[in-house]
């Protein structure tokens, strides 16, 4: 299988990038490869940027395109109920969705999937993230381009951390190109001496979370299971831990928070740490209760 390393052409998501492509993709499937049209002209970017966006949205799981024959995009089952019921993705719990599906796609993104599923150190340079990940690519038999490995972190950075933050001295009210996973608080700079910027993972508020964001990831990676241990949720790759940067203390706090929907029952009673999960439901099952939820609070 083969992995895309700095398939975004060094272009972090831009916002309303995602909107504009699930828009147009909706509308016309062909929107990237028509030989009539020129995407340039009708998305109102530079190639590149054509190339960045047509990666990004399937690397979020908005849209996806066949591996072969006519590379058509269309809308994911994801991505038609985000496009129908936040086209702008301004809500926290969809920014915590895309983000999910984004670090979980080794193949799409085997960057980031290395940076939160893999990558230990909660504090770190870039040196530190390229020589890592470049051990554990020659561990597997591959070999991937420096460049590519230190623009990957360049873009992780970017998506993470807001640019008023990142470089304060070129952000103007009118160069507003924050990516939105920025407002996730994932990654932060821990220091910047002489240039040489240290970040860290940072550990999100627990309020910021729905906790049917967190069962969507629970139900995704239960596959069925009906109970899961605590560590399990705390440690497996693409589980919630990981994905979202929690500590225990946290992760309880947004367990008892799900526990209050009656979804699941945490026990640790008899030797036992586990959720027992109380409903079969599906990811998408939980990303429309999700949407159902936020709107009843809102109305």
């Amino acid at each position: 299988m083969a992995t895309k390393f700095r398939a975004h052409e060094t272009f972090f998501i831009r916002k309303g990038w995602l909107s504009k492509g699930m828009r147009y993709v909706s509308n016309k499937p062909g929107v990237f490869t028509d030989k009539n049209d020129n995407p340039m002209d009708v998305l109102g970017i530079g190639a590149n940027m054509v190339k960045s966006l047509r990666y990004w949205l399937q690397a979020v799981d908005l849209t996806k395109e066949p591996k072969t024959g006519k590379r058509d995009q269309k809308l994911t089952p994801f991505g038609e109920i985000v496009y129908a019921k936040d086209p702008y993705t301004e809500e926290l719990g969809t920014l915590y969705l895309l983000h999910y599906k984004l670090v979980t796609d080794e193949e799409m993104a085997p960057s980031w999937y290395y940076f939160f599923n893999k990558f230990a150190m909660k504090e770190f340079t870039k040196d530190d993230f390229v020589a890592q990940i470049q051990n554990e690519l020659k561990m597997d038999g591959t070999t991937v381009a420096i460049r590519s490995l230190t623009d990957d972190f360049t873009c992780i950075v970017n998506t993470y951390v807001p640019r008023y933050k990142s470089d304060p001295n070129k952000v103007s009210p009118e160069n507003n190109i924050n990516c939105p996973l920025g407002e996730l608080g994932l990654i932060d700079i821990l220091s910047k001496e002489r240039g040489n910027y240290t970040y860290k993972k940072s550990i999100p508020m627990a309020r910021s979370f729905n906790p049917w964001v967190i069962m969507a990831v629970i139900a995704d990676q239960a596959n069925g299971r009906e109970e899961i241990s605590l560590n399990e949720l705390l440690s497996a790759e693409k589980n919630i831990g990981k994905v979202f940067n929690l500590d225990s203390i946290c992760m309880l706090s947004l367990l008892h928070e799900v526990e209050k929907l009656g979804e699941i029952k945490i026990i640790r009673t008899a030797g036992l740490d586990v959720v027992r999960v109380l409903h079969k439901r599906s990811f998408i099952d939980c990303v429309n209760k999700y949407y159902a939820d936020i709107e009843g609070t809102n109305s």
